[in-house]
């Protein structure tokens, strides 16, 4: 190796032992990258001049078009978390599969995934279902570890059931990548990566975990009975205002996940903008959510499920093919009655957001999700520029072409270079957070990948379901201390720890079965494509 390669790999290791340690991610990435800067200049191992590319490699960052979905996302969960959604969920389903044995933990699994692909953000999931499930669920004669671990394993599907920010992260890192395997190592190819084709490639893979959570917990109950008891309704229980109390709580985000969702998938709106019709459906369905007694909230509340009402007709007018541009010269007497029709129920949408929007501005619901959307924001945006600085000096060091080399060394050719960058991000995920492995390994691991002729979305979900384990594998899974947090007594570290080993053997599995058929995670991005 030369003093090049070895100041690189020194830089990797001191990056990764810095952020084991505790240190800060962002100034600990652009930190040790410009320390290791400066000894390269005075060893003569760097040229300088790549320092002077590095506003031109910033700048770009805060002005892509697809990263501005991130803080509309990060709106949306938070905004839909002040909702109330997940207490009425959580309430009726767990009644209603109450007296099914493990009932009560499959009802958290799907009301997870719900939350999941209504929120997207795993903090917010676990704390919500940690305060709210896990004592009834431990009330109910559920085993601690069983109850504990269903409640973090679900909660860590807001990263890959989509819209995930997750995943708007990564697609945007692959996409990257994608670019720069056809820039530097000559793969012949004029496809792009999208965040809708990752969007469509995790659906499925997303949606089997679920499947596999709720059949190990089925699986549990069936053995072991007293860990997941059934209970019995109450004797006064109308079962069919149960299901129609159930069936009322889950069209909101179902309603929102749909259009979000499929506005995306259909090619009817950007990611950034169907991030943006999910964040204003947020508020308007916020605003229904939150009772009143005051003459002004009473009309907010009326005019937010008005406004719902008619953007979701403005939507089903759009999908009939009828032309609704303005700047349209000539048109026929039915396309002036829909631009007619169009314009009424745009104004109803309008006023009815300004009016949700003031509403939850004087309860000061939108001050705190305005808070916590700008935190996680700034948080996201500044290690985006951190890892860049290291991206931009790791390769200024020759450490990519290393990287590269390493790879096409391993034994097993591009498999075995497949398999050990996977169990590389595993590993990492013990220690590290999904967002400090998508910025610093994915850059350096996934163009040689992809010039060796692997599907950019298959393997952007694989990775996906990778990271997705680093927020359950001790001893610094996120959902873990998230739920810890907030988990009574009676629930230990030992008993969470045990429990979640089931659950990331399962996710092992779903790993393995999207690399054994990779048609579960191309198969829909191909159909929609064509």
């Amino acid at each position: 190796m030369s003093g090049a390669e070895i100041l690189a790999a020194m830089m990797f290791l001191s990056v990764c032992g810095a952020l084991m340690a505790g240190y800060n991610v962002a100034f600990t990435l652009a930190g040790t990258s410009l320390i290791f800067a400066g000894i390269g200049v005075l060893t003569g191992t760097f040229d300088p001049v790549y320092l002077l590319s590095m506003p031109g490699r910033i700048f770009p960052l805060m002005t892509r078009e697809i990263l501005i979905a991130v803080p509309l996302f990060v709106f949306m969960g938070v905004m839909l978390e002040k909702s109330r959604i997940a207490e009425d969920l959580l309430e009726n389903m767990g009644t209603l599969f109450g007296p099914m044995r493990g009932g009560l933990g499959i009802s958290v699994i799907f009301v997870g995934a719900l939350l999941a692909a209504s929120t997207g953000i795993v903090g917010a999931t676990v704390v919500t279902m940690g305060l709210l499930s896990l004592p009834t669920m431990l009330n109910r004669g559920y085993a601690p570890s069983l109850a504990s671990a269903s409640i973090a394993a679900s909660g860590t599907l807001g990263q890959i059931i989509p819209p995930s920010i997750v995943l708007v992260i990564l697609a945007d890192q692959i996409s990257n990548a994608f670019q720069e395997a056809q820039r530097s190592y000559g793969l012949e190819t004029n496809g792009v990566v999208s965040v809708g084709d990752l969007f469509a490639g995790a659906l499925l893979p997303g949606l089997i975990l679920v499947l596999f959570y709720a059949l190990y917990i089925f699986f549990v109950a069936v053995i072991r009975p007293a860990d997941a008891p059934a209970q019995d309704w109450p004797e006064d229980a109308d079962v069919r205002r149960l299901l129609w109390t159930s069936f009322r709580a889950m069209l909101p985000p179902i309603f929102l996940i749909i259009a979000v969702l499929g506005s995306i998938l259909s090619g009817y709106a950007t990611p950034t903008r169907g991030a943006a019709l999910g964040a204003l459906g947020a508020i308007l369905l916020a605003c229904y959510k939150i009772e009143t007694v005051t003459a002004f909230g009473i009309l907010a509340r009326r005019f937010a499920f008005i406004a719902a009402a008619a953007l979701l007709t403005l939507v089903l007018l759009d999908l009939t093919g009828v032309d609704l541009r303005l700047g349209q010269t000539e048109r026929t007497q039915t396309e002036s009655l829909a631009l007619i029709a169009g314009g009424i129920l745009a104004l109803l949408g309008g006023v009815g957001a300004l009016l949700a929007t003031f509403r939850l501005g004087r309860t000061g619901a939108l001050g705190d999700v305005s808070r916590s959307t700008l935190h996680i924001t700034a948080m996201v945006f500044v290690i985006l520029i951190g890892a860049t600085i290291f991206s931009l000096i790791f390769r200024g060091f020759g450490g990519d072409e290393m990287v590269a080399e390493l790879l096409e060394a391993a034994p097993g050719g591009k498999w075995g270079a497949f398999t050990i960058v996977m169990v590389m991000m595993f590993i990492l995920g013990f220690f590290l957070d999904f967002i400090e492995i998508t910025f610093v390994v994915v850059p350096l691991v996934a163009p040689p990948l992809l010039a060796s002729g692997m599907d950019p979305v298959w393997l952007g979900i694989v990775m996906a379901l990778n990271l997705q384990t680093s927020f359950l594998t001790p001893p610094f899974g996120f959902a873990l201390f998230y739920l810890r947090g907030v988990a009574p007594p009676e629930v230990t570290t030992t008993a969470l720890y045990r429990g979640v080993l089931p659950f990331i053997a399962i996710q092992i599995a779903v790993i393995a079965l999207v690399i054994a058929v990779p048609t579960l995670a191309t198969g829909l991005p191909s159909s929609l494509l064509n």
